[in-house]
């Protein structure tokens, strides 16, 4: 019995295997690579937004919330976000060598056969607002932070 037993162990991936005459299909199994479907993303498509009009400082639990404000020529601009003008890692941010967080104010415009695109942006109504989280430990390193437009900038200190 136990020499039938070492046998049969042997046999792991064979049709001799009995754990495998039921078996239909097999377990499922994971991704074959680490990649996100699709692929990962070269570069970022979206445009620098024109004009930011104001930044400060909102305190949080866990440290401080970067709210931007700005506007664009025209109505319909979405997907407004700050995005660190270096590439890095998902989760981190690390500011410059000399202490400054770089931030860019990107965004996706409307279509061009889109109305929106053809109406003139509403100071009042049409501004847009962004904010940007940043830990205590990341704000050890930042001493301070720069904010680039398409068309000026605002640096706040922190």
């Amino acid at each position: 019995m136990l020499c039938l037993c070492a046998v049969l162990a042997g046999c792991g991936d064979s049709s001799l295997n009995p754990m495998r005459w039921f078996d239909r299909g097999g377990a499922p199994r994971g991704p074959q690579t680490l990649e996100p479907r699709g692929g990962y993303a070269d570069t970022d498509q979206r445009l620098p937004v024109p004009q930011v009009l104001s930044a400060r400082w909102e305190p949080t639990v866990e440290g401080r919330l970067l709210v931007v404000t700005a506007i664009a020529p025209t109505k319909g601009w979405w997907d407004v976000a700050l995005v660190t003008e270096t590439p890095q890692p998902a989760g981190r941010v690390r500011p410059g060598p000399d202490g400054v967080l770089r931030l860019k104010l990107v965004g996706a415009p409307p279509l061009a056969e889109d109305t929106a695109a053809r109406m003139p942006a509403q100071p009042g109504a049409d501004t847009l607002t962004v904010a940007f989280p940043l830990s205590n430990a990341a704000l050890e390193w930042i001493d301070s932070v720069t904010i680039s437009a398409g068309l000026n900038g605002i640096s706040l200190k922190v």
